[in-house]
């Protein structure tokens, strides 16, 4: 009987986070860990001032928040993240076209289709999911490779050939070239973070923060700086359309992005929305936005549930390596009280996400495109100076200009996950130390 006081707390934590969660996520290019690295330093600071099991609880609220309500600043104010890059283009037809509003809810039914799945795969994933770890895990180097390998052979000419055998060729081979120059420079980049922190040392674990809002953020809302383009009035209805098979679609596609990136190391929301989008030859941008929608959330609830699950207890993604520090009595109790609270924050966020992007909807229409691009540059600048000083700033305008090349040289944006992608694979392929030492990084 004890129990039950402490699981309502418990609870109460989570809904708290998720709180929290949902509005900090409509700042642009604000990622949750940034705000879960600063509430762990404040815990260590404080080691008797909140039970870890609390804290635990409210993280996952905190992700639940931020996984259903970052889709509003991806959409309204062109400012995604790693996991958010795929969803900005079909997101901004639709709020050139008046239906930001939709775009966000179409997420949101992904969303609910994604934290469905977790909730079905709860009392099986201590059973199937261990077998799998213990097979792949001598073999995510060359995985990572493969990875890497179809990225950049998946960069098409995007543009009809014109002209001259000649300018055909060189027509074609300018896009390529500029993916492939921006994987090169952004896993260059991402070599050089990894073995020289330009950061605090009290905010090291924000090292890839700049990176992040340099390589993702930045450019599209220089682009938007610089265009006339004004958002039209924006239409909020109260229902969506997309038929069932379409909306099964857009989440089993996003079931298997999520899962894969949630996972495997290194890969992220971003890629793994990738793969998933080529695997099951998505065209219809209702399905591809349910898509991304549910593998966020799949990705980014996912892996930290992983953390949790009996038998197995990985530590995937930034957040679950936090909480690893400082909470090691993991029970099928917790397992158990973790996936209920995901499941109550769910349904919270997914109310959230209506409010917000209703209101949302009707201020930007009656804001200036530039003057928007104006003030979530200002936000971003604060925010990376204020979280990493003056060396962050420098990482994000190196950053910022890798970033834009795919822009104007008309590459897949993905191309910048080479940040990542590139330094951890070699390392785990063992060449990683002699790359940085031809570098000069050691």
């Amino acid at each position: 009987m004890y129990l039950r006081p402490i699981m309502f707390i418990l609870l109460l934590f989570a809904l708290l986070g998720t709180l929290v969660g949902s509005a900090l996520a409509l700042i642009p290019a604000l990622h949750v860990y940034t705000v879960a690295g600063l509430v762990m330093l404040w815990t260590l600071a404080h080691p008797n001032a909140l039970p870890p099991e609390n804290l635990a609880l409210f993280f996952m609220g905190l992700v639940v928040g931020y996984a259903f309500l970052n889709t509003i600043p991806s959409i309204f104010f062109s400012a995604p993240d790693d996991s958010t890059i795929f969803l900005t283009l079909p997101g901004q037809r639709y709020l050139l076209e008046g239906r930001g509003h939709e775009a966000a809810l179409l997420t949101g039914a992904g969303g609910l289709g994604g934290l469905a799945f977790l909730l079905l795969l709860t009392p099986l994933a201590p059973l199937i999911l261990p077998p799998i770890r213990n097979l792949t895990q001598a073999h995510l180097h060359w995985i990572l490779g493969l990875i890497i390998v179809f990225m950049l052979m998946s960069e098409w000419p995007r543009h009809e050939p014109r002209g001259t055998p000649w300018q055909q060729f060189f027509g074609a081979w300018r896009g390529l070239g500029a993916g492939l120059l921006t994987f090169l420079l952004s896993g260059l980049l991402g070599f050089v973070l990894m073995y020289r922190s330009f950061v605090p040392t009290q905010v090291a674990f924000q090292n890839l923060i700049p990176a992040f809002v340099g390589l993702f953020a930045i450019p599209s809302l220089l682009v938007a700086l610089f265009t006339h383009e004004r958002i039209p009035p924006q239409h909020v209805g109260d229902s969506l359309d997309v038929s069932p098979g379409l909306l099964a679609r857009g989440v089993l596609a996003g079931i298997l992005g999520g899962m894969f990136a949630a996972f495997f190391p290194v890969v992220t929301g971003g890629i793994g929305g990738f793969l998933a989008g080529h695997a099951t030859a998505q065209r219809d941008r209702r399905v591809l936005i349910i898509s991304q929608g549910t593998n966020k959330v799949v990705y980014y609830l996912g892996a930290y549930l992983l953390f949790f699950t009996p038998n197995l207890h990985l530590a995937r993604g930034g957040l679950a390596a936090m909480v690893s520090t400082i909470f090691t009595a993991y029970t099928p109790t917790t397992y158990y009280t973790v996936s209920a609270a995901m499941a109550l924050s769910g349904v919270l966020a997914f109310f959230l996400l209506q409010l917000f992007s209703r209101w949302t909807a009707k201020v930007v229409a009656q804001m200036s495109q530039r003057w928007l691009a104006a003030g979530t540059l200002i936000v971003l600048l604060a925010v990376v100076v204020g979280l990493t000083r003056w060396g962050g700033l420098a990482v994000m305008v190196v950053a910022s200009g890798i970033g834009l090349i795919p822009i104007m040289w008309g590459a897949r944006r993905a191309n910048c996950l080479g940040v990542l992608l590139l330094p951890l694979t070699l390392n785990m392929m063992g060449w990683g130390a002699g790359v940085a030492k031809l570098l000069g990084l050691i």
